[in-house]
């Protein structure tokens, strides 16, 4: 009587593709994985850290001939000396409206108007100054890693509701949570990167 042939456990580099980091069921969690590191960067490139950047205006809105509008749609926005920021509206009229969007903002610098163009001159950080943005630097991280293990949670738990209806085996439920841990643990770590990035800058600035 011929031996029945019994299926080898198959090792990561022969699961089938579905179960693969790249495959179907994981690319929405990698997705939003992605956004979040995105959302941080954007968060991160709107703190003032002592020098002129542009994107500390990107959330402050004009009114526009009555329609809210991102400042760098109105005009151009230049460095020409690294610790001050030039904004020149592309229509004159709209100076006075962008200078008060500054002034009632959060960004905490009062600019100067010489009736063409607008002036923001970035004071230098204090010692407290840095530490106080380095702990609210930290806290953004933080807030990201929680969002990136919700995005882990929300995966298993639909992989597990895949496997319940038979739509995928369990093997392949065990791969796709051995690979959204390790793309968790990806994302995680280049979000360590990128807080320790920003926080050494403003140290250092």
């Amino acid at each position: 009587m011929p031996m029945q042939k019994v299926p080898s456990n198959k090792g990561k580099g022969n699961l089938p593709s579905r179960a693969r980091g790249d495959s179907p069921e994981m690319k929405p969690y990698e997705d939003k994985m992605k956004k979040a590191l995105e959302t941080l960067d954007n968060e991160f490139a709107t703190i003032r850290v002592g020098r002129a950047n542009p994107h500390v205006l990107d959330r402050i809105m004009v009114d526009y001939y009555g329609t809210s509008t991102p400042i760098n749609q109105v005009g151009n926005i230049s460095v020409p000396e690294p610790r001050i920021l030039q904004i020149q509206p592309w229509d004159v009229s709209v100076l006075k409206a962008v200078e008060k969007a500054i002034q009632t903002s959060d960004l905490g610098i009062n600019p100067t108007n010489d009736g063409k163009v607008l002036r923001l001159t970035f004071p230098e950080l204090t010692e407290d100054r840095r530490k106080v943005l380095a702990k609210d630097v930290k806290k953004k991280g933080e807030d990201a890693k929680v969002a990136i293990r919700n995005i882990r949670r929300d995966g298993i738990e639909a992989f597990k509701k895949m496997e319940k209806k038979s739509e995928i085996p369990e093997d392949v439920l065990n791969d796709l949570e051995m690979d959204i841990q390790v793309m968790t643990d990806k994302y995680s770590a280049e979000l360590d990167k990128r807080v320790d990035e920003k926080t050494k800058e403003i140290m250092s600035i």
